[in-house]
């Protein structure tokens, strides 16, 4: 049980916040959109994708398993995190 509480909380912390959770708020506070539309569309598509990642997870076990995944992680994350500066500032007029 504790380890299925560590994983909603990583989860939960994870998808605090982020593109996702912003994208559904502008969704939901649209006029023209049902709260409870909004909602059902959001928790379906986060289902979906959910599902998808543990079912390429459980494919890709006997190839991972001897990965380092909390490096390869990080260091995807760091990647992601580079690209959104250079494209910020490639993008952002100079004053």
């Amino acid at each position: 049980m504790s380890q299925l509480l560590i994983i909603f909380a990583t989860v939960f912390l994870a998808e605090l916040a982020d593109k996702t959770q912003l994208a559904t708020l502008m969704f939901a506070a649209d006029r023209q959109s049902s709260p409870l539309g909004v909602f059902a569309a959001a928790t379906a598509a986060l289902a979906l994708s959910t599902a998808l990642a543990v079912g390429l997870g459980l494919a890709a076990e006997r190839y991972l398993a001897m990965l380092p995944l909390k490096l390869l992680a990080g260091c995807g994350f760091i990647a992601l995190g580079l690209w959104s500066l250079w494209s910020y500032v490639r993008t952002t007029p100079a004053a």
